[in-house]
């Protein structure tokens, strides 16, 4: 069964490279990047390129949605990941939509029935043609009464079959990326079997509609009393894994502006709402919408900023919270060596460094923003370039932080839409300011202190348990340190053969993606 399954890796794997190489993805890879046992597939690739003038940014994304939904999740999640892909590759995958065909009618009813156990009917008065779909899922329209009274709503149904081709896809994308961190020097620093265990975790986690739910259900919540930013209702009684259904919204899409002057709303101050409400998301409530486009936000008649689809969010803990609020509010206030002690204080950067040297570096990335007009200035390129400069001072990757990061890009880009002479800095200062405020003044010092107070009650009472674990730990060391390694002349042996069968595999591997180029270039 396993020689059986690792064939079709293979077949799959080929033909994804195909696919990649036909689109002219690995058009400008340079060889002297690659081992030379990966040099003669690189060739063949070219070979195999497609003409054209399409532009690289276009082919990757084409080839990526050619491959299916597995694989357009896959480019939407690393193009929140600059620190593994690079930023030119990060810009090509922002052209990823993760649009698809919508599946039949008959097939949503069917899989609503089988997830209430009962018929459409009972739980839908009205049931509409979709009105949306993408690789996971596609919406409709419908409409439900009970005790609340007659009203519409939308339904989220999963895609059938879609879990089985997520696992199948899922198992080939950690067959290859165990093969890259084995045989290729440098994917260590990537982290490719990391990046897949995030992947996995992502989509198991947008797969299951209840937790999406929860999701939209928290954000409620936190922005109950906020009089510019809703979300729409969950109705509980109609929601499963497979199927979720919310208040649906009667507004006008971010997308169409026209719509949005003719209704006589005032595009700069929804911009600035767009910016802020995304920035108390984060520093107040420390939970965030991590997919804000436009597609993504609606006017309700009142003129909030009404949000949808809460598959993919971030979270940021305290010491996240009051980094970012720190930096921003230091670059507004050209407090460069505040900035950089924030950097130590969070433990970022390693003591070793110099905070003069560091701050040295911060002021590099800060004075060029000030000489600019306040609408060329993006808080998203900025943190981007303090990433880079970190890099230097060995600060490691803050995965929450990239991904905030990330989403500032989009969250700038509605703000900018709306009011392409939108001052950022003026926008956020009001409510950075306000954080800090409340959070590193007096009131915060307090509410800081309770919680260290309560760390340490909490240790003390579990401190018993620590020292049981800690002779536990202890016994087993001396056992293994008494007993010795088994490093037999036959243990030698198998671990010998497993890493020549290791190593048989990989190239096993590479031959076959030759053979599938050479199929497509002799088909061509």
């Amino acid at each position: 069964m396993a020689f059986f399954g690792t064939l079709g890796h293979l077949w799959r794997l080929g033909r994804a490279g195909f696919v990649l190489a036909r689109e002219g993805v690995f058009s400008n890879v340079d060889p002297a990047m690659l081992p030379p046992t990966a040099r003669l597939p690189l060739a063949l690739a070219r070979l195999v390129a497609r003409g054209g003038s399409a532009s690289q940014t276009a082919r990757l994304a084409v080839a990526i949605s050619r491959l299916g939904p597995s694989y357009v999740k896959l480019g939407q999640f690393l193009a929140t990941r600059p620190d593994v892909v690079g930023p030119a590759v990060v810009r090509d995958l922002e052209f990823l939509q993760d649009r698809m065909e919508p599946f039949p009618q008959e097939v949503a009813e069917a899989q609503i029935s089988a997830a209430f156990g009962r018929p459409l009917n009972e739980v839908y008065t009205e049931f509409g043609p979709s009105v949306a779909a993408a690789s996971i899922a596609q919406v409709h329209r419908a409409r439900v009464k009970d005790i609340h009274g007659e009203r519409d709503v939308a339904v989220k149904v999963l895609r059938p079959g879609v879990q089985s081709r997520f696992a199948r896809d899922l198992s080939d994308m950690y067959a290859a990326a165990y093969f890259a961190q084995e045989h290729f020097s440098g994917a260590d620093r990537l982290r490719p079997v990391e990046v897949v265990d995030t992947l996995e975790r992502s989509v198991r986690m947008e797969m299951d509609f209840r937790l999406e739910a929860a999701a939209a259900s928290e954000f409620a919540e936190n922005v109950a009393d906020d009089p510019d930013f809703r979300i729409p209702s969950v109705d509980w009684d109609r929601t499963t894994k497979e199927v979720l259904t919310l208040e649906w919204i009667d507004g006008i899409p971010l997308t169409d502006l026209e719509a949005l002057k003719r209704a006589g709303h005032d595009l700069p101050r929804l911009g600035r709402i767009v910016i802020q409400s995304f920035l108390q998301h984060a520093l107040r409530d420390g939970f965030f919408h991590a997919d804000m486009h436009q597609g993504n936000l609606f006017i309700d008649p009142q003129g909030r900023l009404v949000a949808v689809d809460f598959g993919i969010t971030g979270r940021l803990g305290p010491k996240e919270r009051r980094f970012l609020a720190e930096i921003l509010y230091g670059f507004i206030t050209r407090n460069y060596r505040r900035v950089a002690e924030v950097h130590f204080e969070a433990g970022y950067v390693p003591e070793t460094f110099s905070i003069d040297d560091f701050a040295q570096a911060v002021r590099a990335i800060g004075e060029p923003i000030h000489a600019r007009t306040a609408d060329q200035i993006s808080m998203a390129k900025l943190l981007t370039l303090l990433f880079e400069i970190t890099a230097i001072f060995e600060m490691k990757t803050r995965t929450e932080l990239v991904m905030l990061q990330k989403t500032m890009v989009v969250v700038e880009g509605v703000g900018r839409t709306l009011d392409p002479h939108l001052n950022l800095w003026s926008t956020a200062e009001p409510v950075v300011r306000s954080w800090i405020e409340e959070n590193l003044g007096p009131r915060g010092k307090i509410e800081d202190l309770g919680r260290h107070l309560s760390s340490i009650a909490r240790f003390a009472n579990d401190l018993p348990n620590v020292l049981i674990r800690g002779e536990r730990l202890v016994e087993k060391l001396e056992k293994l340190a008494a007993d010795g390694f088994d490093l037999s002349g036959p243990t030698v042996e198998r671990i010998g053969r497993a890493e020549a069968r290791r190593a048989r595999l990989g190239h096993v591997a590479l031959w076959a993606i030759v053979i599938v180029l050479a199929l497509g270039l002799w088909l061509r």
